[in-house]
């Protein structure tokens, strides 16, 4: 993954961005917890690519007492944060600052990447996947979510302004409605729902299923 844009005050404000750009946020979490637990024993090893800010990891940690997670993330800040997110449930966290490469070999249970892939550009994504599959057991599951959406236009255009407009908070400055806009168009990669799914199983993955869709944002989940 590249450097993390959530550093210095962007950080202070993200626990209150999630919850209120992604509909259905902490549901997204209870499904991801339930799909994962299907093939993951209750003292089950988990990796969650992208896991600054602890959101995700806490609330997998109180579904499964269990089980222990290993955070990945580029952002020693939004590390920082997890680490007061999760609170006492961090005995059973490590932390790892970095991409993909700095997770321990593993053999994992389970893998989560939640609200991280659109932040990845294009062309590390494969070798992303990729090792997240190598560091999984034979059929452990892979739960992934992110934007995705129709890459064409008229419907590119469309979709990003209704993620802006679902996201904004009330009373928001135009401009900065405007200027959020323009970062998103520049920055951030997103790939149509058909190019998500065959990038999956070009990396390893099988039984590629859609569990989430809201809005400008899908999941899937998958099996190594």
């Amino acid at each position: 993954m590249p450097a993390s844009p959530f550093t210095g005050d962007a950080v202070k404000s993200y626990l209150e961005g999630p919850p209120r750009q992604v509909p259905g946020f902490s549901s997204l979490h209870r499904m991801a917890a339930m799909l994962m637990a299907e093939r993951t024993p209750g003292n089950g090893r988990v990796l969650v690519l992208g896991a600054g800010g602890g959101l995700e990891l806490k609330a997998f940690a109180e579904a499964h007492e269990g089980w222990t997670f290993d955070g990945v993330d580029p952002s020693a800040d939004m590390l920082q944060l997890a680490r007061q997110v999760a609170g006492d449930h961090g005995r059973r966290l490590g932390f790892h600052e970095g991409s993909i490469g700095v997770a321990p070999e593993g053999p994992f249970d389970a893998a989560a990447c939640l609200l991280t892939f659109h932040h990845i550009p294009i062309e590390q994504r494969l070798e992303t996947l990729q090792q997240i599959r190598r560091r999984l057991k034979t059929d452990a599951p892979f739960v992934v979510a992110h934007m995705s959406f129709p890459q064409n236009e008229p419907e590119r255009s469309m979709w990003i302004d209704r993620h802006i407009a679902y996201g904004a908070p009330d009373g928001a400055d135009p401009a900065g409605l405007n200027n959020a806009r323009k970062a998103m168009r520049e920055r951030l990669e997103i790939l149509a729902p058909e190019d998500e799914e065959a990038m999956l199983r070009a990396a390893g993955f099988s039984d590629v299923t859609l569990f989430y869709a809201a809005f400008s944002f899908r999941g899937w989940v998958a099996y190594a």
